[in-house]
């Protein structure tokens, strides 16, 4: 998967061309069309799947990675306890989770984001379960309203986006708190330490209790179980998160 660092100089370049006042506003007015649109279209799309556990992780990770199969063998889990599964729809652990919940005869969702480089949706998505975005901040208000779980899978800059996006919204009360799972003590380790050792104990920037928020598991069994027993317990809390 290519990135940022693969930009030739002149599309860098031309990101950079200035605008005069009219052309500013102008495209603004327009962006604000286009934002709405977004919007829309996502709560009209999702407000019908029913619950969802939300699977995210590298776009990088191959087939014959252990975390795609464990991605896969998740979403067959969460789908066989009643859950749909929602993705960013790319390749993958996203392609993993599609596969597992499509596989299992759940509801796979994909939500697309347009980019440079990996804009094509993985196979495994429901024809009627794929929305396309433009901006990434209308995209993550989808994944946060419509998950009742973050299920959060080896990856990288994305998947930390998404991760902490998250917490800080359950930290700061901006949404109800509902299970957020890391796959994979070894991969999550050295984070969760400097979590708590740097950022709590030393710098306290923190609250300890804070790290309560996440749950690390290394199965698929304990993940899903993670999830179901929450809200075994907040049965009425199975509904869009605001």
């Amino acid at each position: 998967m290519a990135g940022i660092n693969k930009y030739s100089e002149e599309e860098i370049t031309k990101r950079f061309v200035p605008k005069n006042w009219t052309e500013k506003q102008a495209s603004s007015s327009w962006m604000l069309f286009k934002i709405m649109a977004e919007f829309v279209d996502g709560f009209e799309t999702l407000n019908a799947i029913g619950p969802c556990v939300s699977i995210f992780g590298s776009a990088r990770t191959q087939p014959d990675n252990q975390y795609y199969q464990l991605a896969e063998e998740i979403a067959a889990k969460m789908v066989e306890k009643g859950y749909g599964v929602i993705t960013g729809g790319g390749p993958g652990i996203m392609e993993a989770a599609n596969k597992g919940a499509q596989k299992a005869g759940g509801k796979s969702v994909g939500l697309g984001i347009e980019l440079p480089f990996e804009t094509e949706p993985n196979p495994y998505i429901d024809h009627d379960k794929y929305l396309n975005h433009r901006f990434f901040f209308v995209r993550k208000v989808m994944f946060v309203k419509y998950s009742q779980g973050f299920v959060v899978m080896p990856g990288g800059f994305g998947t930390m986006d998404e991760l902490f996006e998250a917490l800080t919204l359950i930290q700061t009360g901006k949404i109800g708190k509902f299970p957020i799972v890391l796959v994979g003590t070894s991969y999550w380790k050295g984070l969760v330490d400097w979590l708590i050792e740097t950022m709590g104990k030393e710098e306290k920037n923190i609250h300890l209790e804070d790290m309560d928020l996440m749950k690390i598991v290394d199965t698929a069994e304990d993940a899903v179980q993670h999830i179901d027993d929450f809200y075994s317990k907040y049965m009425h809390q199975l509904s869009p998160n605001f």
